[in-house]
């Protein structure tokens, strides 16, 4: 008997993304994504926010617990800590788009009912999410991308990024067929969890400060 496969068998959102329309039109089918398995769990899809003029992106790895139930990205604590980075960097929020490698939330609980846990993506569902990643890049065209975390470096540049070993430097890319700025920095959620908390903000903010540069 032949086995019926789903969409999220081809782990490629592919299929979904419309091939007209500016971020409106991307957002509305991105809602109906069913690129790969996280879509079932999930409360919603979490696409990006921000102008499609916006001069840089800031791309996480995906959407947290707070993003998944209001469906807007970085609106949890890690989201208020990075516009607070951002506004000390001279970066005003408001001017960026902001998006995640991954659109739906990835999580684990211990038991029914208890908190949800983040679960990093697998590559694979990163791959599978790219090209969504590939029609906000085509639509924006910033002059900069920020990438935060290790995740979405991987998403973007490969999956032999370290954060560490680039963080805070301007890199200059070809991303999905386009020419690309970029400058990594740790994710905001990784400045919560630090034992030195004022010393990993310092250097987010550091970062960020090099964007702010390379942005004039």
């Amino acid at each position: 008997m032949a086995v019926t496969k789903t969409p999220e068998d081809a782990y490629t959102a592919e299929p979904f993304v419309p091939d007209h329309g500016g971020l409106a039109a991307l957002r509305s089918a991105a809602a109906g994504c069913r690129g790969c398995p996280l879509h079932r769990d999930a409360t919603q899809t979490v696409f990006g926010a921000g102008k499609a003029d916006a001069r840089v992106m800031l791309v996480g790895e995906q959407p947290g617990d707070q993003e998944d139930r209001q469906g807007k990205p970085f609106v949890g604590p890690a989201g208020k800590l990075l516009d607070r980075a951002l506004e000390e960097a001279c970066l005003d929020p408001v001017d960026a788009y902001v998006t995640n490698a991954v659109k739906h939330f990835k999580f684990t609980r211990a038991e029914p009912r208890k908190r949800r846990i983040h679960k990093a993506p697998s590559l694979r569902e990163m791959t599978a999410c790219g090209p969504w990643l590939a029609a906000e890049l085509a639509i924006v065209e910033p002059e900069l991308i920020v990438v935060l975390g290790a995740t979405a470096g991987k998403a973007l540049l490969g999956s032999s990024f370290r954060v560490g070993e680039v963080r805070g430097t301007v890199l200059e890319r070809e991303i999905h067929g386009r020419a690309e700025r970029l400058v990594p920095t740790v994710h905001p959620s990784s400045v919560l969890r630090a034992d030195d908390r004022e010393a990993a903000y310092q250097g987010l903010v550091a970062d960020l400060k090099v964007a702010a540069r390379a942005l004039t």
